[in-house]
């Protein structure tokens, strides 16, 4: 997983961590809704980015052998 995505997964997180928690402290239940949302986008970033980096080591260990 590249570092940049890395950082983009991380900061959606804590921006739908921060987010869910304000919309529950203030009652709001479609901000609390949309916080809990970009968390589950920040756990797809995060798998499609470990998934690209597997792909990139198998098509590597592939190349490798090939040769």
């Amino acid at each position: 997983m590249s570092i940049n995505d890395k950082i983009q997964a991380s900061a959606k997180d804590t921006e739908g961590k921060l987010q869910a928690a304000a919309g529950e402290l203030t009652g709001d239940q479609k901000m609390k809704a949309e916080g809990e949302l970009k968390q589950v986008q920040a756990a797809a970033m995060k798998t499609t980015a470990e998934v690209k980096e597997a792909a990139n080591k198998t098509a590597d260990k592939i190349k490798d052998a090939t040769n």
